[in-house]
C-alpha cells in the first residue's frame, strides 16, 4: 500500500471515530424573566445537567417582561418563551406556528386580610379590589363568572377595580388600600404567609364552572420551525422539564440552593412559595383537549375579542405531542 493510501485510510479512520465526539448538541434559546418562577425550573435543569443529558443545551435569555418575550419569539430571536396556551390558541388561529408544552397549573385566589369581615365575594360590594394582569386577566374573569353563577353578584359593576403590577397589588393588599386582591400565585403565596387568607381560589371557582382545574394554563411556547428542525431537542427539553419537576417535588436540597433567587423574605414565604410551586406541577401526559376546549369557550365568552380575538374554538396543534 502506498504512503498516500495509508494516510488516506488513517484519516478516514480518524474522522469515523471523531465524528460522535464533535457532533453538536442542539441549542434551544429560551427567553424569560430571570426573576420569574419559571427560572427556578430552568436553573434546576441546567444545574443538574438535565438538558444535556436529554440531548439539548439551553441558552436562557433574560427579558424585561411578557411583551419582550413575545417580541423575541416572533422575531426569531428565541426558540421558546413562557406564556399561556390561550395566547398560543389565538396565535395559531392567526396563522402562527407555535406549540405549547405544559409547565404549571398554579393559579391564585381572591385574598383578603386575615381579620377582614369578607366571607364571600358579594361581601366586597362597593369596595376596592386590586387585580394584577389587567381587565382580561384569566383569574379575574373566572372569579367574575363564579360570583355571577353562585351569588348572582357582578364583581365588575359592584366593585371598584384597581389594576396594577403584581408587586404594587401585593403592597396595596397588605396595607389595606384595597379590600381584596387577585394576584399571580407566587404573590398570593406571600400574602398568605403574611396572614392574608383566600375567600375563593381560582381552582374552586373553575370547578364550580365545570372546568378542569388540572388543565395547565402556563407553559413553554415553542416555535414550530424549531420543532420541525429539532424534534429530538424539543422532546429532550420536555423530558428535562419533567425531570426537574420530579426533583423539586422530592428533594429539599434542590430548593435550598434556589432559596437566594426566590426572593423570600423569611422562612414562611420560602415554605409557601415552595409548596405553591409543587402544588402547581401538572400531571404527566397529554392535556385533555375537551377540558381545554371548555376553558377556551368560557374565556372567549368572558374576555371577548380583547382576550381571544376571533377565536371561538380550540385550533388543532396547540398542545405538544411527541409523536408529531
Amino acid at each position: 500500500m502506498s504512503i498516500r493510501a495509508r494516510f488516506a485510510g488513517a484519516f478516514a479512520l480518524c474522522v469515523c471515530f471523531a465524528a460522535p465526539a464533535t457532533a453538536e448538541t442542539p441549542v434551544m434559546r429560551i427567553a424569560t424573566q430571570a426573576s420569574g418562577t419559571v427560572a427556578w425550573e430552568l436553573d434546576t435543569i441546567t444545574h443538574y445537567g438535565l438538558d444535556t443529558a436529554n440531548g439539548v443545551s439551553l441558552d436562557i435569555r433574560d427579558v424585561a417582561g411578557k411583551s419582550g418575550a413575545s417580541v423575541a419569539l416572533q422575531a426569531g430571536e428565541a426558540d421558546a418563551i413562557v406564556s399561556d396556551w390561550l395566547w398560543v390558541a389565538r396565535q395559531r388561529a392567526a396563522g402562527e406556528d407555535l406549540v405549547f408544552i405544559p409547565y404549571s397549573k398554579a393559579v391564585g385566589a381572591l385574598m383578603v386580610k386575615g381579620d377582614s369581615p369578607v366571607q364571600k365575594l358579594s361581601d366586597l360590594d362597593g369596595q376596592k379590589i386590586g387585580i394584577a394582569g389587567g381587565p382580561v386577566d384569566k383569574s379575574w374573569l373566572i372569579l367574575r363568572a363564579y360570583a355571577q353563577q353562585t351569588e348572582g353578584f357582578d364583581l365588575k359593576t359592584a366593585t371598584e377595580q384597581v389594576f396594577g403590577a403584581p408587586p404594587l397589588i401585593f403592597k396595596a393588599a397588605l396595607s389595606g388600600e384595597v379590600a381584596g386582591a387577585i394576584n399571580f400565585w407566587h404573590f398570593g403565596a406571600k400574602m398568605e404567609a403574611a396572614g392574608m387568607r383566600p375567600v375563593v381560589t381560582v381552582t374552586e371557582a373553575a370547578e364550580a364552572l365545570g372546568l378542569d382545574p388540572e388543565t395547565p394554563l402556563l407553559g413553554y411556547v415553542v416555535r414550530g420551525d424549531f420543532l420541525k428542525a429539532h424534534p429530538e431537542a424539543v422532546a429532550g427539553f420536555a423530558a428535562a422539564s419533567r425531570a426537574a419537576k420530579d426533583r423539586l417535588a422530592t428533594d429539599d436540597a434542590a430548593w435550598e440552593r434556589l432559596r437566594d433567587r426566590m426572593n423570600a423574605k423569611d422562612d414562611a414565604q420560602f415554605q409557601a412559595l415552595k409548596a405553591g410551586w409543587i402544588a402547581g406541577i401538572p400531571a404527566p401526559g397529554p392535556v385533555s383537549r375537551d377540558a381545554a376546549a371548555r376553558m377556551l369557550a368560557l374565556m372567549a365568552d368572558l374576555g371577548g375579542s380583547e382576550l381571544m380575538g376571533d377565536v371561538a374554538e380550540l385550533p388543532d396543534g396547540v398542545f405538544y405531542d411527541p409523536a408529531m
